[in-house]
């Protein structure tokens, strides 16, 4: 049996470990460093464990045909303007990095191209991920593995035997799951939460989930489902302009969001039935026999 606790930075993983909580920025930076800076201020101010961006190699990536397909946004009239400008660099990763570093939360990347892996490599990440559109890529799962940091897998849009099929790409040493619904936002009909503990059967490792609907209930029940990391994007403002935005949690409901999954997890206890002390002046005074 496989070792189910995972390390992340100074963080334990795996079940009877305090749930990994990461607040996703990916794209909602919309290009600009201070939000991604504000973002990162937020998920610090939320109690977040981490917050995760998205890396690629636009000319790698994408062919010239869809970065040439016609798509308005602020930065252009073309598909290729717009990935261009939500991509950060060198300059960019190494501010994030000094902010992160100096606000104590760990920060990663999902990578989708070999060349980004060795990019974010160069940061010391605590880990990385694999976005849900990449599990199928076994050369770029491969890649990962290179350079012996854990992993953490979407399965947004896989089967089973995808998963299954990634999985032994990988191994299991140092991987987490997430079970994921991939679209935006996710209707609650297509979340099928119960999936977490079909991954957990399946699989001798941590499963999480990484959800994209609108509202915080579900992810909580995740929580209580058994997911021991969560991954929520996250928004300045749902209104802002950008794809992921609407799919995301503003400030106030990302700390919600932490502060009642910490709630739940002090309510688990340890599962022994025990009379509390607290419950022996009720017992004398509403116990008929005793």
């Amino acid at each position: 049996m496989a070792n189910k606790i995972v390390r992340i930075g100074k963080r334990l993983v795996g079940p009877g470990h305090p749930c990994y909580i990461v607040a996703e920025i990916g794209i909602n930076h919309n290009g600009s460093l201070d939000i991604a800076k504000q973002l990162i201020d937020v998920a610090v101010d939320a109690g977040c464990d981490a917050v995760k961006f998205q890396k690629r190699s636009i000319e790698v990536v994408y062919s010239p045909e869809e970065l040439a397909r016609p798509r308005e946004s602020p930065f252009g009239a073309t598909n290729g303007d717009l990935k261009r400008a939500l991509e950060f660099g060198e300059e960019e990763y190494r501010e994030i990095a000094r902010h992160c570093e100096k606000n104590g939360i760990d920060w990663f990347s999902s990578c989708w191209d070999e060349e980004s892996v060795d990019f974010v490599e160069r940061f010391d990440p605590p880990c990385f991920k694999i976005a849900s559109a990449s599990l199928t890529d076994d050369a770029l799962l491969r890649h990962h593995r290179t350079k012996d940091r854990p992993v953490i897998l979407s399965t947004g849009m896989s089967t089973i035997e995808q998963i299954q099929h990634a999985v032994e790409v990988l191994d299991v040493d140092d991987l987490i799951i997430l079970h994921c619904t991939s679209t935006y936002p996710s209707k609650l009909e297509e979340l099928n939460l119960r999936t977490i503990q079909t991954l957990q059967r399946l699989f001798q490792v941590p499963i999480g989930y990484s959800g994209h609907e609108v509202g915080l209930p579900t992810t909580l029940a995740a929580v209580a489902l058994g997911a021991c990391v969560v991954e929520r994007h996250m928004t300045l403002d749902r209104a802002m302009w950008g794809s992921d935005q609407a799919a995301s949690v503003e400030p106030p409901g990302l700390k919600r969001l932490v502060r009642d999954i910490r709630a739940i997890e002090t309510a688990f206890g340890d599962g022994i039935k025990r009379v509390y002390e607290t419950e022996k002046p009720i017992m004398a005074k509403l116990r008929r026999v005793r």
